[in-house]
């Protein structure tokens, strides 16, 4: 199966956050992973918002930074979903960054798994409703049990 990811759940990937077994269940469940490539940089502002608080070292956030790029995900330019991504968000009157995602699972017929509860509620009874899990229906519709591998 292909699944878009979305910054909320790969950056559970790197730190200790509720949730990260189910990101982990995505790393094991999906056949190809899929963002855009704007996930790189939220990812790792993010991971650097963490270091200024002192919540994780120098060193995890250069790792975190090296790693992004090796965990298999196949990148989309954002470019090329711009246009989606905008009619996305006007429509649903959300911010087009996190509308990128969205435009890249309509694109690839993917299912976009996201952590961030703000976008799943808005997309709430909308056409994009069927193509986004949040992720923890995602590890209770899963069926992995601990331990096992993709």
């Amino acid at each position: 199966m292909t699944l878009v990811v979305d910054a909320s759940v790969a950056l559970k990937w790197f730190l200790p956050e509720p949730d990260s077994l189910a990101a982990e269940a995505v790393l094991r469940r999906a056949d190809d992973l899929i963002a855009p490539t704007l996930l790189v940089a939220e990812v790792c502002n993010a991971a650097w918002k963490r270091f200024r608080r002192g919540e994780t070292t120098e060193r995890h956030l250069d790792w975190i930074a090296d790693r992004i790029g090796r965990m298999g995900l196949a990148l989309v330019p954002d470019l090329a979903l711009a246009v989606p991504a905008t009619t996305i968000a006007r429509r649903l009157d959300h911010p087009v960054y996190d509308c990128l995602y969205l435009a890249l699972a309509e694109a690839r017929r993917a299912t976009l798994v996201t952590a961030d509860r703000r976008l799943y509620t808005r997309i709430r009874g909308t056409p994009w409703q069927p193509c986004v899990t949040l992720l923890a229906e995602f590890e209770a519709s899963s069926g992995d049990q601990p331990g096992s591998t993709r």
